[in-house]
């Protein structure tokens, strides 16, 4: 039996391949074996980031309500323990938004917390 040897599917296949990696340096974007591995490798890097981006905002979102918290005069886990006994119910990226975007309203919502304390 003769040896197949991929033809139109096989090309096919390494455009695609390509045509992912367009745009990256030197013979990543030109060699087939290259342009494969760095496809594998951004594929993986694109996964694993979609996570740690929600673990980065987070962080942020924490660090500017604590900086926020401690001009107000009270830490961040303290504001914390303080809404959630005063029921309000504002997630972490709306009180980072307000500390950054309307400072005054936020003073407002730690003092209700406080008052809750």
């Amino acid at each position: 039996m003769p040896r197949a040897k991929g033809g139109v599917v096989l090309r096919r296949r390494h455009n695609k391949i390509l045509k992912i990696t367009k745009g990256q340096r030197m013979s990543r974007h030109l060699l087939w074996h290259r342009a494969n591995e760095a496809m594998l490798h951004s594929l993986f890097y694109a996964t694993r980031d979609r996570r740690q981006r929600k673990r980065d905002m987070r962080q942020l979102w924490i660090a500017r309500i604590n900086a926020a918290a401690r001009l107000n005069g009270i830490t961040y886990s303290r504001l914390m323990h303080a809404l959630k006994l005063a029921d309000i119910a504002l997630d972490r990226k709306v009180l980072a938004d307000l500390a950054v975007r309307d400072p005054l309203a936020f003073t407002r919502v730690v003092d209700v917390a406080k008052s809750a304390l």
